[in-house]
């Protein structure tokens, strides 16, 4: 057999072995935990426990949308932190309390404070327009000139190095 067949056969084999180790679901906690913990038993949702909590994470973000001008309510830029903290916290309440996240009852309540807070805000930015055919045509070919430019250093170079060896 040729070296260079065993040596394919070799990493063939070891493909073969790590593929299989893989498979088995190993993972760095088994190899310190030999014997696996027990899966504790699921509490049920609490909903009234989770409605509460979301509705502390909403006056805390009408809280904090109060010390922004209500003109700029439409921009996300100016609250996208109070929504990102917002978002954070009804996940967490509904962790707290062994609630799948997004839920129904969370959903109603963020609808809410949508409806609350962004009811007048735009639905359509704006109508998005083609530029000027001229401006069209020089952002399309640039590309392609490049494109072709490259493909044909590559080979010029290909060539080169050819008769230089």
């Amino acid at each position: 057999m040729d070296t260079n067949e065993f040596t394919v056969l070799k990493l063939f084999v070891v493909g073969i072995l790590v593929n299989a180790w893989m498979m088995r679901g190993l993972s760095a906690t088994d190899s310190f935990n030999p014997e696996p913990t027990p899966p504790r038993p699921k509490k049920p949702c609490n909903e009234s426990r989770l409605q509460l909590g979301v509705e502390v994470c909403g006056e805390g973000f009408k809280r904090d949308m109060g010390h922004i001008d209500p003109q700029y309510w439409c921009n996300l830029t100016y609250f996208i932190s109070e929504y990102h903290l917002f978002t954070l916290c009804t996940e967490k309440k509904a962790e707290n309390v062994s609630c799948y996240w997004p839920n129904p009852l969370v959903e109603s309540y963020i609808i809410l404070i949508h409806k609350h807070f962004f009811s007048k805000c735009p639905v359509d930015q704006g109508v998005w327009v083609d530029p000027p055919d001229d401006k069209l045509t020089i952002l399309i070919l640039i590309p392609v000139v490049l494109t072709l430019a490259m493909i044909a250093l590559v080979v010029w170079c290909s060539k080169r190095s050819d008769i230089l060896a």
